[in-house]
């Protein structure tokens, strides 16, 4: 897992020297005028594009891990072999070259076709799949069910009124107005019919009969389903503030959300968030870019701090001060006044509108009706199989064993919904993938980036590599000595590495 660096802009039709080809490095070239990069394994040679399909991410600055090489930005992973998008968050394959060695020199030569997936290896496909959610999960799910080749009705059924968006840049890019509508969806309206995907919005399932193999809607019609997947996902707790009115008070979950705050800040000067999550941090950065004055209201003692420890929550709290957002810690709201909010110790503040991000709570009233086991979200085994055969769960309320701390485990990741997704629909389909990635996600605010790898909801040292304040550096996480997760600034290649070490365990 050596690093790949680049080593020139090279037209790799007219041939690259061997000697320049370093075993587990990418060099950065061009095939005829597209982007490309070339990787050397051994004795084999590889030619693929050389931006992610995600977000555009520089592959020569990501990590090759054996036939694989990663995206430094969102951790997307893809075949050296054939350039398929092997995991989330990118869907959309590389082209790919097929490669040649003469003497000393290797030649890049034509394009190779996308491989089609067929359904080989499924003895008993579903007669029908329904998917229960309209998000991250419910539509990696249903694109990774068409890849391997199902060829079954699949039904999505979502309670967004909005088909399967980029829900993160909700709170991003597009709330802080750098970026436009088109940017929001994860598919075009197109795809949808061409994968023959019956996508049903703006619907909700009052109830699944596990016995009848049947979904009911609230309109009263029906679906029955071969095998099931629940991607509910969850939804904002809310908070009862005495005294504020129901227009006063908003959340940010959906892109309609999202909308919405966007209105609400063209004609407001000031603004509370209250909770120092991510989510509250992110909505504060984004519209103190747009101009909007924020104060932020948390009973910690430092943002993100039972997160990330109270080391970066320092970095964090002074990152946002330095952008004119306003922190009252150790504080909640006692009561609103009209355009006014009293603090818990007597402060009073203005607002023209307050946005609560204390948290989520996974949404498993449907699972628990329909009888699954449920804990502190719906429980599944290392298939994300639940306790009735034939029903699966991924997402936010999915609960698994994690071979990584040994532990029953939930996590709010986009990456990690993407990824259940993915590995569930080829578990409905009888593949028997265990999932094993290590949970990632990533943060950005004022334009600072935070990558994570890993997961430690508790942990009994903190080890800090190289320089936090000068923001360049990555945080480690332990308990008993063993790395449960790590936080890397600036050192994103670190954050690859951490993942692939953690795989490796």
């Amino acid at each position: 897992m050596n690093p790949p660096s680049p080593m020139g802009d090279f037209e790799f039709a007219d041939g690259v020297p061997v000697d320049q080809l370093r075993d587990g490095q990418a060099i950065q070239g061009k095939v005829r005028g597209d982007g490309a990069i070339l990787v050397r394994r051994g004795e084999e040679f590889f030619a693929i594009g050389s931006s992610c399909t995600h977000y555009g991410g520089s592959l020569v600055q990501g990590l090759i891990v054996g036939d694989e090489v990663r995206c430094p930005l969102h951790h997307a992973c893809f075949s050296l072999r054939t350039g398929e998008a092997l995991r989330a968050p990118a869907f959309d394959a590389l082209p790919c070259w097929r490669v040649e060695r003469a003497e000393d020199r290797v030649f890049v030569r034509e394009k190779l076709a996308t491989p089609k997936q067929t359904a080989a290896g499924i003895d008993h496909a579903p007669s029908s799949i329904v998917i229960v959610g309209g998000g991250g999960a419910g539509l990696a799910a249903a694109d990774m069910l068409r890849r391997e080749g199902y060829e079954g009705r699949v039904t999505m059924v979502s309670a967004d009124t909005f088909a399967p968006y980029d829900r993160p840049n909700a709170s991003k890019d597009y709330l802080a107005g750098n970026a436009p509508e088109e940017y929001m969806p994860l598919r075009q309206p197109d795809y949808y019919k061409k994968q023959r995907i019956d996508l049903i919005l703006g619907s909700r399932v009052a109830r699944i009969d596990t016995r009848r193999k049947r979904i009911e809607l609230e309109d009263g019609s029906a679906r029955d389903f071969g095998a099931l997947l629940l991607a509910t996902g969850a939804d904002p707790v809310k908070l009862a503030i005495p005294d504020a009115a129901e227009s006063q008070v908003h959340y940010l979950r959906t892109y309609e959300d999202s909308r919405a705050l966007i209105e609400k800040a063209g004609s407001a000067r000031r603004a509370i968030v209250v909770g120092a999550s991510f989510i509250g941090l992110e909505v504060a950065a984004s519209l103190r870019t747009r101009g909007i004055a924020v104060d932020v209201v948390a009973p910690e003692q430092q943002p993100l701090e039972r997160a990330l420890g109270p080391e970066i929550g320092k970095l964090i709290r002074a990152l946002h001060e330095e952008h004119g957002v306003v922190f009252h810690l150790g504080e909640t709201i006692a009561r609103v006044e009209g355009s006014n909010v009293i603090l818990s110790k007597g402060a009073r503040l203005e607002s023209d509108f307050l946005i609560a991000g204390v948290g989520v709570r996974p949404s498993t009233k449907l699972a628990e009706e329909a009888g699954l086991k449920v804990d502190r979200g719906v429980v599944v085994n290392e298939y994300l199989e639940t306790s009735s055969p034939g029903i699966f769960a991924a997402g936010d309320i999915a609960r698994w064993p994690d071979p990584h701390t040994g532990e029953l485990i939930r996590v709010e990741h986009w990456v990690v919904a993407e990824r259940q997704g993915q590995v569930a629909a080829r578990n409905l389909l009888g593949r028997h993938q265990r999932y094993e990635a290590v949970p990632f996600f990533w943060t950005e605010q004022f334009g600072l980036s935070i990558r994570y790898v890993g997961h430690a909801e508790q942990w009994d040292a903190i080890e800090v590599e190289g320089d936090l304040q000068a923001k360049d550096c990555a945080v480690r996480y332990k308990r008993t000595g063993k790395t449960l997760a790590v936080a890397t600034i600036s050192r994103d290649l670190e954050s690859l590495r951490a993942e692939a070490a953690m795989e490796a365990e």
